[in-house]
């Protein structure tokens, strides 16, 4: 047997190119066609390039430039230690989409979302009469606003923060559409095209998305318990240029993990040793008794904070804030304007009168309440596997038993009807994903519902993968 024949009896996909014109797109637009039909599926590992060039006699070149082609597209992606595999298509390129692909039938588990109840659309119904009764506040919510904001709901925003133990003042608040946009906004007038800056190695997609739609290169920062460790910091700063740093230390997003008061103290001090700028995420929003100090109150002149109603009380609202120092509040002003002169009073003005009413704090004690028993559910239900998650978090990160891998898991889970997202798009650049998938308790609008997908999980993990998945 020659070496094309043993090759090719190896490899699990073998395209039949057309030799005309430019061999590597011939095999790109194969592989794009053999996805589209079905041929290979989401997860389907590609065959190592030097394997594939002796199967079809060309040289590895030509594959690697191929494979280089087909992850440009969007059509698969690399990892080290896990190959080049065929990305799941519900996804766009940049791994992050902001509604979940679950099927109508299937039990979404993948969304970060505030827990469901007939209480929020009754609050809200009893807050839209109040508003529409209270024509001074509807007026002015209808006129153009100032680029911070409206200064009344600057000022509401800032005494319900600083009631909850963040404390701020409304001159130190941009007004923004949710605290995605405050993100992309602090990194489109902070960063210039082509600077750095860096996360930790597991982060929210949505940032991950931000940074690469804005041109900037974004580096990664080795994690452990705590996340982001301070030491792989300070050797990242003293190798590459960085201007920003984004952090969650209260509740990572995907893993969990919250800094200690040493941790944060310590990352304060490379941040000023190395002139980067913090930029805190707390819209996976903790309540203050699980609470540490906030970054913008260690590092006053050099912090910024997201503060976000997503995830307490409705991500429809599309309301949060900016805290950011008097040094760059003309430069976030001017960059708000040119992007859309002011964010929408309205739901500032919905939002603000749901905090002023009292109404909010019931609201998020009731999901503080029903988040404690879903979390004991998950426990229950789990037991004897590896999960972290936090006491406020509304998601749990699963840490996978061998032999499965996370990419098998989520679209084993799919098959039986649990919809879950994997480690890959919370991944900063090439760094190697683990096997771990995040579970979200949340979106199920009952226990019931939640317990069913939790115990199709449970026989997954007992039974293991399937004996197709460990061939590929």
């Amino acid at each position: 047997m020659t070496v094309q024949d043993r090759a090719r009896a190896r490899c699990h996909w073998l395209p039949e190119p057309d030799r005309k014109g430019p061999l590597y797109k011939a095999l790109v637009d194969q592989l794009a066609g053999d996805i589209a039909d079905g041929s290979l599926k989401p997860g389907d590992r590609l065959p190592p390039q030097r394997l594939l060039a002796d199967a079809l006699q060309v040289t590895v070149g030509t594959v690697t430039r191929a494979y280089r082609e087909a992850e440009r597209r969007g059509l698969v992606e690399a990892r080290i230690g896990s190959g080049t595999r065929v990305r799941a298509q519900q996804a766009p390129a940049s791994g992050f989409r902001h509604l979940s692909a679950a099927d109508q039938n299937s039990i979404d588990l993948s969304l970060s979302t505030p827990i469901e109840t007939p209480l929020r659309q009754q609050q809200l119904s009893a807050l839209m009469e109040r508003l529409a009764s209270n024509s001074d506040v509807v007026l002015t919510a209808l006129n153009y606003q100032p680029e911070q904001g409206n200064a009344a709901q600057r000022a509401s925003l800032a005494r319900w923060l600083s009631a909850q133990g963040l404390p701020m003042a409304a001159d130190e608040l941009v007004l923004t559409d949710g605290g995605q946009h405050a993100d992309f906004l602090a990194l489109q007038v902070l960063v210039r095209p082509g600077e750095a800056v860096a996360s930790d190695a597991l982060t929210y997609p949505g940032m991950i998305a931000a940074a690469r739609q804005l041109g900037l290169k974004h580096l990664a920062v080795p994690m452990d318990a705590q996340g982001m460790r301070p030491d792989a910091l300070d050797r990242l700063c003293q190798q590459q240029r960085i201007r920003l740093l984004y952090l969650m230390p209260e509740h990572n997003n995907p893993t969990g993990a919250q800094m200690s008061q040493a941790r944060r103290e310590a990352i304060v001090a490379v941040a000023r040793r190395h002139d980067l700028l913090l930029l805190e995420d707390g819209v996976q929003y903790v309540a203050p008794e699980h609470r540490g100090q906030a970054f913008y109150q260690l590092a006053p002149e050099r912090s910024l904070y997201i503060f976000s109603v997503s995830k307490i009380l409705a991500g429809g609202l599309r309301f949060g804030a900016l805290r950011a120092p008097a040094s760059l509040m003309t430069q976030l002003g001017a960059g708000l304007r040119a992007q859309c002169w002011a964010t929408a009073s309205l739901p500032g003005a919905i939002a603000c009168e749901w905090f002023e009413s009292g109404m909010a704090d019931s609201l998020i004690a009731w999901q503080w309440q029903e988040l404690a028993a879903r979390q004991q559910l998950m426990l229950e239900c789990l037991q004897g596997y590896e999960l972290n998650y936090h006491p406020c978090g509304l998601h749990a990160w699963l840490l996978l038993p061998d032999p499965w891998r996370a990419v098998d898991f989520v679209q084993q889970a799919a098959e039986s009807g649990v919809t879950l997202i994997g480690a890959e798009p919370f991944c900063v650049g090439s760094q190697p994903a683990p096997q771990a998938v995040r579970i979200c308790i949340t979106p199920p609008p009952t226990r019931e519902l939640l317990q069913l997908a939790l115990q199709r999980l449970k026989t997954l993990l007992n039974e293991g993968p399937p004996m197709k998945a460990l061939l590929v």
